[in-house]
Parts: structure tokens; C-alpha cells; sequence
């Protein structure tokens, strides 16, 4: 038993993600990533649960390694890969693009956008510290540092991050 469990139970399963008791025993459960277990959405449950494109864990892998599902801009082919808040997932073959965000009871909810706004996503500045060579940087709550920020942003700020460049 050594290292990080590998299963998740459905009924241990993150309440927001409205699974059913009786349709199995397991949940998919998130591969480590940009956003916490409690916190994602794992590929495999949007595109079969709230999507409806696939009727099987099966199809959505198939789906996956045609390489047509894109997660801010990035093709991924894992199907716990997990998807948080503000990501922005493109589907190539039927040009759509959603943005996971969440309702007022707290659960996600897959919003579909229009491709101008499929190009941005926000995020928030969880830290600002000053680096190597003096240089400022700051993280955000998906796992990303940008690198000479501008001076006014402070700690619980939003900034906008175009995903083409990533600035």
C-alpha cells in the first residue's frame, strides 16, 4: 500500500458532482493537476454525465485520444484530467466551447460561451512574491505563475489571462 490511493468510491465522491448511488460502485477519481480533487471536475464526468456525448467510460476515452477535446487551449487525453473553475473546455469537431463555473448551490455547472469569450479566462491571484534576480511574480488558483505582473495587482485580485499567449 504504499503512495497515494488510486480509487474513490462514489459515495466518497465530491457531492457537487451528482453522482448516483446505485449506477456503480466507482468514481473516477481526479489525476493530480491544476486544481484540488474537491474542487475539479474530472473530463470523464463532463463529457458523459453533463455533456452527454458518450454513454460510457469506454466512449469517452475514444473520444479523449482522437485528441478533440481541448482544456484552456491544451489538448488533453487523460480522462481524469481535472477540470476546475473558469476552465475553459473547446470540443474541435462540433466548434463548442463551455466554461465550468459554478451555481448558487455550489455545484458546476457547464456554460456554453461563444468563441471570443473562449479566448480569456479569469483567475485569481492566490500569491505575489518577489523571485530570482528581483524579478515579481504572481500564482493563481489554477497552478500558474505569471512573471512581471503589473504593479497594482495585490493578493485576491482577479486578472484576466488570454490563453493563445498565456499573459
Amino acid at each position: 500500500v504504499r503512495g497515494p490511493k488510486k480509487h474513490l468510491k462514489r459515495l466518497n465522491a465530491p457531492k457537487h458532482w451528482m453522482l448516483d448511488k446505485l449506477s456503480g460502485i466507482f468514481a473516477p477519481k481526479p489525476s493530480a493537476g491544476p486544481h484540488k480533487t474537491r474542487e475539479c471536475l474530472p473530463l470523464l464526468l463532463i463529457l458523459r454525465n453533463r455533456l452527454k456525448y458518450a454513454l460510457t467510460g469506454k466512449e469517452v476515452l475514444q473520444i479523449l485520444m482522437q485528441r478533440l477535446v481541448k482544456v484552456d487551449g491544451k489538448v488533453k487525453t487523460d480522462t481524469t484530467y481535472p477540470a476546475g473553475f473558469m476552465d475553459v473546455i473547446d470540443i474541435d469537431k462540433t466548434d463548442e466551447h463551455f466554461r465550468l463555473v459554478y451555481d448558487p448551490k455550489g455545484r458546476f455547472v457547464v456554460h456554453r460561451i461563444s468563441k471570443e469569450e473562449a479566448a480569456y479566462k479569469l483567475c485569481k491571484v492566490r500569491r505575489l512574491e518577489v523571485g530570482k534576480g528581483g524579478i515579481p511574480y504572481i500564482a493563481t488558483h489554477d497552478g500558474r505563475t505569471i512573471r512581471y505582473p503589473d504593479p497594482d495587482v495585490k493578493v485576491n485580485d482577479t486578472v484576466m489571462l488570454n490563453l493563445e499567449s498565456g499573459k
